[in-house]
Parts: C-alpha cells; structure tokens; sequence
C-alpha cells in the first residue's frame, strides 16, 4: 500500500503553515472584536443621550430647581451663568461634537480673571488649543479674525480673546442654544426637577 513520506522539513513546513493559520484566525477574530467595541463606543459617543437624557457632569446627587432650569430658557446668558447650566450645555455640545466652543468661552471668562504676570502663558496655552489653524480644538472663526487673535495673543491683555469671544457666543446662541432647548435632554430635565420637588 503507498504511503505518503514526508521530510523532517516538509513537516516543519506543514505545521508552520498551520500555526501561521492559528494565529490569523485569532487575530482576525481580535479585529473583529476591537472594530465592534470601537463601532459601539461610536455609537455611544453618536447617540449618547437619546432615552436616559443628558447628566450633569458633576451629577454627584445634584438636584437642579425647577426654577433654575426653566432660567436657562430665558437667555444663553442665564444658561451659562449657572454652573449646573455649563456642564448639561457642555454634555450636549459633546453630542453635537462642538464642545469647544464653551470650552473656548469659559477659558475666556477664566483668562478674563487671570493675574497680569500669568497672562502671556494662558494666553499662549488658548490660543494654542482653540485658535491656531491646526488646534486640536479648533473654535470657528474665520481667517482675518483668527489672524488678529493671534497678533493679541503675542501681547496679551485682558482683553486678547473678547472679539473670537463674542463671535464664539453668538455662533452658540444662534445655533446650539435653540436646539439645546428642544432637545430631550432638556426637556426631560424640565419635567424631572416637578416630580422631585412634588415629594
């Protein structure tokens, strides 16, 4: 009866192969598993808030007043004047993926306080995160005003950043505010704080 012979090198060869197999089916099924974690974190990050509406971001057991929430429909000035307001708007902003712009704002508000002698390094740092034609979170402002910022920015005053400021605030009360006040995340939030107070 013929028998298949094999060389000591063949079948080295053959489970060479095999191994070669094993391994791709394991990274594959690797891939497979990394591209759906990253495919539901997406949608995480695309749909966040859809049934559980937005928490604030310090929700460590803070319970908003009705009166409060019902303030933030009054101006985007009332909204941001609340600490509660800035960090429900923010969560919003996130998803809408234009969470730079309050972040742009309140880095304003903060450089606004900032003592003289600290005022080139905030200014350098803000203008390196929101205003440079390649920042990582870029804020929307077009080229002329971007280019006077960065003439502030390199001899700073209080006053460097009130004009992108001003553009930034009016781009959020003309667009993301009136969604903001329509979105489930807020009127959720407007109905939850009654039936808490109702206790």
């Amino acid at each position: 009866m013929p028998g298949f012979f094999f060389s000591h090198n063949n079948m080295t060869e053959l489970n060479r192969k095999e191994d070669c197999k094993l391994t791709e089916g394991k990274n594959h099924k690797k891939k497979q598993k990394a591209l759906g974690a990253d495919l539901k974190n997406y949608l995480k990050c695309m749909v966040p808030h859809i049934e559980s509406g937005i928490k604030t971001s310090n929700s460590r057991n803070v319970t908003l007043s009705a009166e409060e929430v019902i303030q933030w429909s009054q101006s985007l000035e009332k909204l941001l004047a609340s600490r509660s307001g800035q960090g429900v708007f923010r969560e919003f902003l996130k998803s809408e993926f234009s969470e730079e712009n309050i972040e742009f704002w309140l880095a304003c508000e903060d450089y606004k306080k900032t003592k003289s002698d600290h005022l080139h390094g905030k200014a350098e740092k803000i203008y390196e995160e929101f205003v440079q034609s390649d920042a990582i979170k870029q804020i929307n402002i077009d080229h002329q005003m971007r280019e006077a910022t960065a003439k502030r920015a390199q001899d700073p005053t209080h006053t460097s950043f009130d004009e992108a400021q001003k553009t930034v605030y009016i781009l959020m009360e003309r667009d993301s505010y009136p969604r903001f006040l329509k979105s489930k995340a807020y009127l959720n939030l407007l109905n939850q704080p009654q039936t808490n107070t109702s206790k």
